[in-house]
């Protein structure tokens, strides 16, 4: 397991930031639970409302790039741009900060690292 720290989650915003920075965006749409952390901070950073669904001109954020089950709802959303702190697959349509192969487990920040099996386990179920 590869736990991210604060620190991480920092310079992955003012990343997103700085390349979404000068884009004429409706607003920040994060899925929950990781995304709208990423979410909440772009919204602040960027000087966006926060959307509580994803929009046509929107900013759409999530933690990561696993199965691509949750982005794949969002693909052809006219106008936005997608972004993902972690990508386990090679970025295509989407952006991502980090890229990593292999199938290791991320614990963010925002996890209780105690808790992690657990959430590894019921996540792979739900995604039989």
């Amino acid at each position: 397991m590869y736990k991210l720290s604060w620190i991480e989650f920092d310079k992955c915003v003012y990343s997103i930031y700085k390349q979404c920075k000068n884009k004429s965006f409706e607003g920040v749409y994060g899925f929950p639970r990781g995304g709208l952390c990423i979410a909440v901070a772009l919204s602040h950073s960027l000087e966006l409302p926060l959307l509580k669904e994803p929009k046509a001109n929107s900013l759409i954020v999530d933690d990561i790039y696993d199965t691509g089950y949750t982005l794949e709802t969002i693909r052809n959303l006219k106008g936005s741009e997608t972004y993902v702190w972690i990508s386990k697959k090679k970025p295509t349509w989407w952006n991502s900060y980090k890229y990593i192969k292999g199938t290791e487990w991320i614990v963010f920040p925002w996890e209780k690292i105690n808790n992690a099996e657990n959430e590894m386990r019921l996540y792979y179920k739900s995604r039989i």
